[in-house]
């Protein structure tokens, strides 16, 4: 082609696509407009996460308040004006505590009762008495440093990174922590909680969702600091015993569909996991989340909102016993071919007050940042910041192993010093901040809308070795190995 036809005909294509976002901003802005003021005035995220957890209490996966957190929310989206709403049921292999007794001490026989709270998925039945063996932070480069020395006895390990670690020292997740003690032979685990005033965690301890062969525990910072003091100056024993209950049964995500106004065979996910763990009502872990997206559904519907793009929202349930709610959608999508609509998700957990988006790549930072600046235009408290990178352990993961894209929100921080109540028996509503459930409800419905009405979303699906690629980059291959869920072979 002759350079100064070239040289035309890229500018007009360039002004094409500019003009095209130009006139894609003036639409947004009035629609982000009515978005934040409908949220400011009539949002019920706050309100329905207060009659939830009111009524309902937690909401277990498998569990009877499950099961009611459940229809909660699709009567609401009902009631919200979604025809189309459903149940997605799935075999769960469900858990839940039964009893639980502790003994600490330097002899066998002199064991003294530690308070405790055992992690999801131990057996349904144990009864271990065995020397105690430090492993630090419970990496698998203390379990080499070791040398076998736990075999057949109960692995100690902090929760967190112990201060003064090497900087290289990357955290695992429970799960993957209690499956290296399986691996070099431990009778059981006992980890040390973080947060001060002896608050204990609970959550699982298996990488699969299914029972593991050792119990598994949790006990306060000041009693594992005590504990490992008295390791230094000579062996420690522990009896643990322990009963749950462990069986399958039905769970169901909750799905509500808007069909795109052109483009409908593209689909955008918008989720959030609504379960939660029994310990206290789950406001913050995932009440605030979840009921944000709630919201964000709610707010569509009542400004009879048309993007080009279909709009899936969905309550997750069986995240916090292994993703299983979002692992069953991917496969129900994979096993019925419409796995190839789904061209972003977007994940709420544990979202509060955002100050900008976030991203798997960098490949769509240019829209979203976008939809940011006039987002900001309307509240200035809004810094449109814009962060990418992968993680694991939420209802992203799923789609993101499939090569999806995703996001959500990004910038914020939790209220009211929540962090010390995560997944634990402190996590209920006093926590929650309405301005900042109402923040997340208007800057990412204002995001949804923008991602599901533009033209082009660069951000693709990645294929197979692009996915793998990504992986390695973010140090994701190690924790995926150990969860199993590393599908490559070299």
């Amino acid at each position: 082609m002759n350079k100064h036809i070239f040289s035309f005909f890229f500018g007009m294509v360039f002004l094409s696509v500019t003009t095209t976002q130009a006139q894609d901003n003036q639409n947004w802005k009035a629609i982000f407009s009515l978005i934040n003021e409908e949220v400011l005035t009539h949002s019920k995220a706050y309100s329905s996460l207060h009659d939830a957890t009111s009524t309902i209490g937690h909401r277990l996966t498998g569990s009877p308040n499950g099961q009611k957190a459940e229809q909660f929310a699709y009567d609401l989206l009902k009631s919200y004006g979604f025809s189309d709403v459903r149940f997605q049921p799935f075999e769960v292999e469900s858990w839940s505590r039964k009893s639980i007794a502790v003994e600490i001490g330097g002899s066998k026989k002199h064991l003294v009762s530690v308070k405790s709270v055992s992690l999801a998925h131990s057996p349904v039945k144990a009864d271990i008495t065995a020397e105690i063996i430090d492993l630090g932070n419970g990496l698998e480069s203390d379990y080499i440093a070791d040398a076998g020395k736990v075999n057949n006895k109960i692995a100690l390990v902090n929760l967190g990174i112990l201060p003064g670690s090497p900087a290289t020292a990357k955290n695992l997740h429970r799960s993957e922590k209690t499956a290296l003690a399986i691996k070099y032979g431990a009778k059981g685990i006992i980890m040390v909680n973080t947060p001060d005033h002896g608050v204990l965690l609970t959550g699982t301890a298996s990488v699969t969702g299914k029972l593991i062969p050792i119990p598994a525990i949790c006990i306060g910072k000041e009693d594992g600091l005590d504990l490992k003091k008295a390791l230094t100056a000579g062996k420690q024993y522990a009896h643990i015993s322990m009963t749950n209950f462990s069986g399958k049964i039905n769970a169901r995500n909750v799905i509500a569909t808007l069909p795109g106004k052109t483009i409908p065979d593209e689909k955008i996910v918008i989720g959030g996991h609504l379960d939660s763990w029994d310990l206290a009502t789950g406001a913050i872990d995932n009440g605030i989340g979840s009921f944000a997206v709630l919201d964000m559904a709610r707010t569509v519907k009542a400004l009879n909102l048309e993007p080009k793009r279909t709009l899936e929202f969905v309550m997750f349930m069986g995240e916090e016993e292994g993703l299983l709610g979002s692992k069953a959608y991917v496969r129900e999508a994979i096993s019925n071919n419409s796995i190839d609509k789904v061209r972003f998700m977007l994940n709420y957990d544990m979202t509060n007050d955002p100050k900008g988006y976030a991203a798997l790549t960098d490949d769509c930072k240019a829209l979203f940042q976008s939809i940011g600046t006039l987002a900001q235009s309307i509240d200035t408290s809004f810094k449109n910041s814009f962060q990418s990178g992968a993680d694991l352990h939420s209802d992203h993961q799923p789609f993101m192993l499939m090569g999806i894209p995703t996001g959500g929100a990004g910038g914020g921080s939790l209220p009211n010093n929540s962090g010390i109540c995560y997944h634990a028996d402190c996590d209920d509503f006093s926590l929650v901040d309405e301005k900042g459930m109402q923040n997340t409800v208007r800057f990412n419905t204002m995001l949804l809308y923008g991602l599901a009405d533009t033209d082009t979303i660069a951000a693709k699906r990645l294929d197979d070795a692009a996915t793998k690629e990504l992986l390695l980059k973010s140090n994701l291959k190690t924790p995926l190995q150990i969860a199993g869920e590393w599908r490559w072979k070299d």
